[in-house]
């Protein structure tokens, strides 16, 4: 399988995602400059963490309008898999493939630690992989990570469990002392209403190596091998008998020349 990590100006954490997709999970990646037009052949999609234009006007507000924008929103409606990672997360919702905003961090701080986050839902491609409730320990790196929306979009969120991640304890509880960022109802990652796109501040590249301080980030990572694997056993054609009409060149439905 195939990872396109997308590349934008001032984008620092592209190599650290290569990395994991190639060297940790040992599948084949490529890079995506944010001019390219194509996705390359991707079976999923990251956006990286870093500073994408400098983080110039708002974060994630000049990315939009990239010219692999387009390529990713037709993946994504065709149900590929997507996932922003903090500055891919500001992305996704600048370009409005997920819900709300983000504002600075409540205290205006830069944050860069680990924090704990609790997985509240199992049926995306990046959390298959975990069991509800599942605490991980990823860092963070982030201004502006306090995430945000009206009232009717949190209430929405909450009602189609499109909270994918939620600041925790290390025992799964909600606080606002394990909220490194003031994010409402705590969310550090959230998926949109077809589940397969999801953006989360916390870095689970960064947390795939033990030399690195834990590995917990593989929960994300390898989940989404498992759902691209699924997805292609379940495509596979059937072994057709010799002497069908598969085998003796006959049409069948949904083949192409």
């Amino acid at each position: 399988m195939r990872f396109s990590v997308v590349v934008f100006p001032g984008s620092n954490c592209d190599q650290d995602a290569y990395h994991a997709a190639t060297e940790v999970l040992g599948q084949s990646a490529e890079l995506i400059w944010h001019k390219d037009t194509s996705l390359k052949g991707a079976d999923v999609v990251v956006l990286p963490g870093g500073f994408a234009h400098g983080d110039y006007l708002r974060t994630g507000a000049m990315a939009r309008f990239s010219p692999i924008m387009p390529a990713i929103r037709t993946f994504a409606d065709q149900g590929g898999p997507v996932i922003g990672i903090c500055n891919g997360f500001q992305i996704l919702l600048e370009s409005g493939l997920l819900p709300g905003a983000m504002l600075r961090n409540k205290g205006l701080k830069y944050r860069c630690e680990h924090v704990h986050i609790r997985v509240d839902e199992v049926d995306t491609p990046f959390t298959l992989n975990a069991f509800r409730g599942q605490v991980l320990r990823i860092p963070i790196g982030h201004g502006e990570g306090n995430y945000f929306a009206p009232r009717d979009v949190l209430e929405g969120l909450e009602a189609n469990h499109q909270i994918v991640f939620r600041y925790s304890s290390p025992e799964g509880q909600l606080g606002d002392e394990w909220n490194p960022n003031g994010s409402m109802h705590h969310i550090a990652g959230i998926c949109n209403e077809r589940r397969n796109v999801v953006g989360m501040m916390p870095h689970p590249e960064r947390a795939c190596e033990r030399l690195l301080g834990g590995t917990d980030g593989l929960v994300v990572l390898e989940s989404v091998v498992t759902a691209v694997q699924r997805a292609s056993q379940r495509i596979q054609p059937a072994v057709q008998p010799v002497g069908s009409p598969v085998s003796r060149g006959g049409a069948v439905l949904g083949s192409h020349d």
